[in-house]
C-alpha cells in the first residue's frame, strides 16, 4: 500500500471525530456534495484527507469550518475527538435577538396609551 498514514477516508475522519452519529450518515452528507475540502466541493466519501486541511460543512444550522489536526485512530471519547480538529467557525452571539427589538412582540402599557391616543382623534 502507497497511502501515508497521515490520510484517511473523508467520512470516516468526520465520523471519528464525532460531527455525525454514524458513518453511513457522514457518508450520506458528503455524498450529497454538503462538504469542501480546501475550497473544493467534494463528492466521494472516500476522498483522502490529511493534516492541514480545511473542510467546511453544514451541521444542523450552522456552518462548521474545522481544520483536520490528526487522522484519528479509532472514534473514541469526546475530549479525544476534540484533539483531532482546530474549529475556526466564527464565534456568533449566544444571546437571542429581543422580539422588542425587532418591532415585534406584544406593546407595553405605554405603548397601548400612544396607539388609543393616535387611533381617537383630537376632536374626541
Amino acid at each position: 500500500m502507497s497511502d501515508s498514514p497521515a490520510q484517511i477516508r473523508l467520512d470516516k475522519w468526520l465520523w471519528h471525530a464525532r460531527f455525525f452519529k454514524t458513518r453511513t450518515l457522514s457518508a450520506k452528507t458528503v455524498s450529497g456534495g454538503h462538504v469542501r475540502v480546501n475550497g473544493t466541493k467534494v463528492g466521494k466519501p472516500a476522498h483522502k484527507v490529511g493534516v492541514g486541511d480545511t473542510l467546511t460543512f453544514a451541521q444542523g444550522r450552522d456552518i462548521r469550518v474545522v481544520r483536520v489536526v490528526a487522522p484519528g485512530e479509532r472514534r473514541g471519547p469526546a475530549p479525544e475527538a476534540q484533539q483531532l480538529y482546530d474549529d475556526l467557525t466564527p464565534i456568533k452571539d449566544s444571546v437571542p435577538r429581543s422580539p422588542r427589538y425587532e418591532g415585534k412582540g406584544r406593546p407595553d402599557k405605554k405603548e397601548r396609551r400612544q396607539i388609543q391616543l393616535f387611533k381617537s382623534g383630537p376632536l374626541e
